[in-house]
């Protein structure tokens, strides 16, 4: 363990031992791994703790892309850089998916490399291979740390950037050889790096479009609740009356079933609106690239390089969030001409209610084959208000979108726009650590489960139980109907019929169930939520009964 007998800011020890101290330092309680002899010492500095310092979790996957994915959703959930440590060569382009997904959602993400050691490098060592240059462009930082003696500083460099405006993830790897190697030095300050101060008069600006706006629209993402701006967000949507779309990891800052709140008549308000203004998200394909019919439209993100480039775009901001948002409240409060969007609300929430009068019916449909919205309408009145629910999937969980409005911030997570199956597994191991009283609740289309269901395994072993319902219509349904509406026929679209993935789970010590009709849906999500173990619904869903799409995400 590191040697801090004498000084505690002052450490020594293998470059293992440092790489951990300054992790937990930063805030990390748990490190993601799969075994590997190139990060040995990283290990050992988890275990070789003092008893005064918080030991660093050591939670090993089955395979490294769940590592990383585990990470990834840690640093969304805690807003604290997760910390994926994997071995060299195939340990860390078995990452690089998660890497990329996290530069795509802003996610705080530090990944630590093995590397073939450096006395041997140009020799042909085990899994020899210069690793910082495919990561370099799906990262914020990619970069070797030399010696055992940059290692403190290195890490250090690799947290701060991951976890400063715009988040993302870094990638280091150090030479196996220096890893093993002695070295001291002091422990960096640990100071949260906040965004820039909005400029007043973008603040001003932006301010008198919303008094000059008939029918605004607010629309909130993941950054909102990165940037820890959901409370400055809420006061703003509530003092101002303005009306609010969320997306990502925006869901919930303003609570579902909130009377601002009209999500479920975005297309209704994105046409009509005269001023959108968009907060933390990109303008991107989800956003229809920043078009909204004849809107004026005003871009707010937390630093300037995030800021559309692509999009006409009325007016901007960059900076702190919470003060954005704080200060358009504040401005507003000046402005003479007080708006009243009182109309303009009534108007959606009027839109609000048909929609869900409408969602009524597919919710409870009693179609056989199930229709996937039925899962849905027996899962949401199941859900706690701080339950977190995971999307890995496509057609299926695309429902998920249109119908889960989570009631607190941060109860939500989906790949974002980087669309990578695969993710969930790694994501409720993450929720189950971060939110260890809650519900944790995954969505899994069979299709995606494919890429990672052998992890039940690692919820098992380490005794995390998740909830897992799976849509499963044995097909690549976001790809089979596209395809028939381009061709006429599709190919290379379908999955075995009704394969029993719960046997799957129960044969990797989980539990679970298949269920063919809607109305043992219910007893089946009770039986998994007062199981105590991971425990899979598998529901056999109608492969026609797909979500009604406007575009492809291109």
């Amino acid at each position: 363990m590191p040697d801090q007998t004498a000084d505690p800011t002052e450490l020594s020890g293998h470059a293992g031992e440092l790489a951990v101290a300054v992790a937990r330092a930063h805030g990390v309680e748990t490190m993601f791994t799969l075994s590997g002899a190139h990060v040995f010492p990283l290990y050992d500095g988890a275990v070789k703790v003092a008893e005064s310092e918080r030991p660093v979790r050591l939670l090993d996957v089955r395979h490294e892309q769940t590592a990383a994915f585990a990470a990834e959703a840690t640093g969304k959930l805690t807003r604290v850089p997760g910390l994926a440590v994997l071995t060299a060569g195939p340990g860390v382009t078995n990452g690089i998916s998660a890497v990329a997904q996290a530069q795509f959602a802003g996610s705080p993400l530090v990944v630590v490399g093995g590397r073939a050691p450096q006395n041997r490098w140009g020799t042909g060592a085990l899994q020899e291979i210069d690793q910082p240059p495919l990561l370099a462009p799906v990262t914020k930082l990619a970069r070797t740390i030399p010696t055992a003696g940059d290692v403190l500083e290195g890490v250090h460099e690799a947290f701060v950037t991951a976890g400063s405006p715009h988040r993302g993830p870094v990638f280091v790897d150090v030479p196996m050889d220096e890893l093993f190697n002695a070295a001291s030095g002091p422990l960096p300050d640990v100071t949260r790096v906040r965004g820039a101060v909005p400029d007043p008069e973008a603040l001003s600006e932006v301010a008198e479009l919303l008094a000059d706006a008939s029918r605004p629209v607010l629309i909130l993402g993941t950054d909102v609740w990165a940037d820890h701006a959901e409370e400055a967000a809420l006061r703003l949507v509530e003092a101002a009356g303005i009306p609010t779309i969320t997306n990502g990891m925006g869901r919930g800052v303003v609570p579902g079933g909130h009377p601002l709140l009209v999500t479920k008549a975005r297309g209704h308000a994105l046409k009509g609106a005269d001023l959108v203004v968009v907060v933390g998200t990109p303008l991107d394909f989800r956003l229809g690239y920043g078009v909204f019919g004849d809107a004026q439209v005003v871009h707010v993100a937390d630093s300037a390089e995030q800021v559309s480039t692509h999009a006409e775009l009325a007016a901007s901001i960059a900076g702190d969030l919470t003060s954005v948002f704080d200060g358009l409240l504040a401005e507003l409060e000046q402005v003479v001409r007080r708006p009243d969007w009182s109309g303009w609300v009534s108007d959606l929430q009027a839109a609000v209610a048909a929609a869900t009068e409408r969602d009524a019916a597919l919710l409870g449909a009693e179609a056989d084959p199930v229709h996937p919205a039925r899962i849905y309408g027996e899962l949401l009145p199941r859900l706690a208000d701080d339950a977190v629910v995971i999307g890995d999937g496509g057609d299926f969980v695309s429902f998920a979108g249109k119908f889960v409005e989570p009631k607190r911030p941060g109860g939500w997570l989906d790949p974002g726009p980087y669309g990578c199956l695969g993710a969930g597994l790694g994501a409720a191991i993450a929720a189950r650590l971060a939110r260890p009283s809650a519900q944790v609740v995954l969505l899994l289309g069979d299709g995606a489960a494919g890429f990672s269901l052998m992890d039940v395994d690692t919820l098992v072993r380490h005794g995390l139980p998740v909830v897992m319902v799976m849509g499963n219509n044995s097909a690549w349904g976001l790809e089979k109907g596209p395809m028939q509406m381009l061709y006429g026929y599709d190919v290379i679209a379908d999955l075995a019929p009704r394969t029993a993935y719960d046997e799957v789970v129960k044969a990797l010590g989980g539990a679970g169930e298949t269920v063919t009709d809607p109305r043992q849906i219910g007893p089946a999500l009770d039986r998994a939520f007062a199981s105590g173990v991971p425990y899979l619904v598998n529901v056999i869903t109608d492969v026609a009964a797909t979500y009604p799409r406007t575009s492809f995400g291109v």
